[in-house]
């Protein structure tokens, strides 16, 4: 259940939020969604891949875990990485498009789920100064929700203009953490690397100027990553 208002600083003054992540709070998945926007972040601590969401689109997630519910990245301090998703940034906030009938789409505003765990008025990050001004916290909100915000447009048509060239394939990891201990993970896709290494000069350019050959650059690179899993899934093992 989910009760998302718009944020403001009258009905919302004494509103806190608590920030450090959990299990309890949704983090522990072994799969997280990210967006274009933090591939340059992402790809140098998680294994980026694609797959098809319930209606068939293309979206890009990194992975966390080998098993379901598995976060490796997930202890008792909190999320050891060098960079968290931002889906897993932004709380209980989202941003909802607030406007009048008849005037377009709206304008991108910070709403908040009022019956998520992490809300309450005792505990928690504040959101607004005595004030009413945003607190530092809010306006690191702000900054992560304008991260999917802008993300989310440009998913689309990087997507559409890669599967046009066919760059983007199935991939199955096989993945042995140990003699005894395999891991086989389908129904990902990624980077068909062969084939962009054979694009011709026009279709090059076309993604260079797009700014997605570089995406597609940071997409292969980052399967180096699923050694790291390798490492901590062992030290996992070993209780370490």
């Amino acid at each position: 259940m989910t009760r998302n208002v718009l944020l403001n600083n009258v009905d919302h003054h004494d509103l806190r939020v608590i920030a450090r992540h959990a299990g309890d709070y949704g983090d522990s998945v072994n799969q997280a969604l990210i967006l274009p926007t933090e591939y340059e972040d992402a790809q140098r601590d998680y294994p980026i891949l694609f797959r098809r969401d319930d209606a068939g689109a293309f979206q890009s997630v990194v992975l966390l875990g080998l098993d379901p519910g598995e976060n490796l990245f997930l202890g008792e301090a909190g999320w050891q990485a060098r960079y968290i998703p931002a889906i897993h940034r932004r709380g209980p906030f989202m941003i909802g498009l607030q406007g009048h009938e008849g005037e377009g789409p709206g304008e991108p505003m910070i709403h908040v789920d009022l019956d998520d765990p992490r809300v309450g008025r005792e505990t928690g990050e504040p959101l607004f100064l005595p004030h009413g001004g945003n607190s530092p916290y809010l306006e690191h909100v702000a900054g992560v929700l304008r991260t999917l915000y802008s993300g989310l447009e440009v998913a689309k048509p990087m997507f559409a203009a890669l599967d046009a060239l066919g760059l983007i394939q199935p991939v199955e990891l096989e993945i042995a953490v140990s003699e005894e201990e395999q891991y086989s993970l389908a129904g990902f896709l990624t980077i068909a690397q062969d084939r962009l290494a054979d694009l011709g000069g026009d279709a090059l350019e076309q993604l260079n100027r797009a700014g997605y050959l570089r995406l597609a650059y940071l997409v292969g690179a980052s399967l180096g990553n699923v050694g790291r899993l390798i490492d901590l899934k062992n030290r996992q093992r070993a209780g370490v």
